[in-house]
């Protein structure tokens, strides 16, 4: 049976992260024959929302959608980019009026349409619209278009993507968390034929504390006065999960974590 190779990485942390993905996406798509990318961006602008200039970049560098979460409002560039783009989501459960859509349906370079729906989580964050009642809603939108659908579900708290994965399991063909930015060792597939990871990791400098200077966030935890969080430098790589999955069914038949490294030198200017 026909296959696609849909290839979902976390959260793209500024210069680091989207440098990584551009040396490594090109190579990583001919190697493993991937079809699909989907790509966490709401920390492509200085760890924090997203910018043109950010959004193109992470796009030339071979992502077909960019899903969010929190942080996609932080710069005065997001609402528009999300306003006139098809290919950036919001999550989908934010409250009516919020600008942008929270799924899309987009065409692989091979023609198969794959649906990609974002959701991001309440325990522990602001209190937005049922996440498990949207993608009730959102799914059956998408399953008329097709049935490769992969969902981002942006969340703190690991209970709630886990039950989230069982809650589609069956429905959708990837469950994938982004957000906490280190990679779980969870990867399996639901007995319905889900593929499922808990959290997909980080794309970013990973000598840091989740992508932040080390210093300025051990400063703020001792002190617990407010600090300016910059990007780290250097160390950049990239992590995520790849699905091999059933085109005519969309159940998939195969996930593996990747976790690459950029090699050569630092950047001095992360922005």
């Amino acid at each position: 049976m026909e296959t696609i190779k849909v290839l979902a990485v976390g959260d793209v942390v500024g210069d680091p992260g989207r440098r990584a993905l551009k040396e490594i996406l090109p190579r990583l798509t001919r190697e493993e024959g991937i079809d699909f990318i989907i790509a966490n961006g709401e920390n492509l602008a200085g760890g924090s929302g997203i910018t043109e200039s950010t959004v193109v970049e992470l796009f030339s560098s071979g992502v077909n959608v960019m899903t969010s979460g929190d942080h996609i409002f932080r710069k005065k560039d997001g609402e528009a980019l999300l306003e006139k783009s098809t290919r950036i989501l919001k999550p989908a459960n934010y409250p009516a009026g919020t600008p942008g859509i929270g799924s899309t349906v987009v065409t692989a370079k091979n023609g198969i349409k794959v649906g990609v729906l974002n959701l991001i989580g309440r325990v522990f964050l602001k209190t937005v619209n049922c996440p498990f009642e949207t993608a009730d809603r959102e799914v059956k939108k998408l399953r008329a278009e097709t049935p490769l659908i992969f969902v981002d579900i942006h969340a703190e708290a690991t209970s709630e993507k886990v039950a989230l994965g069982w809650f589609l399991d069956g429905r959708v063909s990837g469950v994938f968390g982004t957000h906490t930015h280190v990679q779980t060792a969870d990867e399996t597939i639901l007995p319905k034929g889900t593929g499922y990871i808990t959290e997909l990791g980080m794309c970013g400098p990973y000598q840091s504390v989740i992508g932040r200077e080390i210093d300025q966030v051990l400063k703020m935890f001792l002190t617990q006065m407010p600090m300016r969080l910059d990007v780290a430098r250097g160390d950049a790589r990239i992590s995520g999960a790849l699905f091999e999955t059933e085109v005519e069914t969309g159940r998939t038949v195969s996930i593996r974590r990747v976790h690459e490294k950029v090699t050569g030198s630092e950047r001095t200017n992360p922005a």
